[in-house]
């Protein structure tokens, strides 16, 4: 069990793949479901270069994303996280995020389209730990 905010988001980050990641277009929130893979508490997703969130990226980075519930009920823990977005499409990226869940959109690691947002948080906070305030991890 968990026994601080950061232990408990670092439980979240390993246990949660999916969530929503939000960008900005035409100065309103834009959401979308999305696989996240870390490494600590720096968030990579796999996408392809033609979507509309790159597009939404390169005009405005920041980003906020929702990761960690579960669906059971109210006392699920999730997470809120702001951060900003970089683009990366060197072999070396690819490589360290690729598995075989992506080969349904995207031929390998070698694909032209492939591209990996990375994530660098600017805050993460520990959401709805029943009853509690939310709890922000020092990072």
């Amino acid at each position: 069990m968990a026994k601080n905010a950061k232990e408990l988001a670092q439980k979240i980050l390993k246990n949660s793949l999916i969530g929503t990641m939000a960008t900005i277009e035409q100065n309103k929130p834009h959401s979308r479901y999305m696989t996240f893979f870390n490494d600590d508490f720096i968030l990579y997703s796999a996408t392809s270069k033609k979507t509309h969130k790159v597009e939404e990226i390169q005009k405005n980075p920041n980003t906020h994303i929702l990761l960690g519930y579960e669906g059971k009920g109210l006392g699920d823990a999730f997470l809120e996280i702001e951060g900003t977005v970089e683009e990366h499409d060197d072999e070396s990226m690819k490589k360290k995020v690729w598995n075989n869940a992506l080969k349904g959109w995207f031929e390998g690691p070698e694909d032209p389209d492939l591209i990996i947002l990375k994530i660098t948080p600017t805050q993460i906070r520990v959401m709805n730990t029943k009853g509690e305030e939310p709890q922000i991890v020092e990072l």
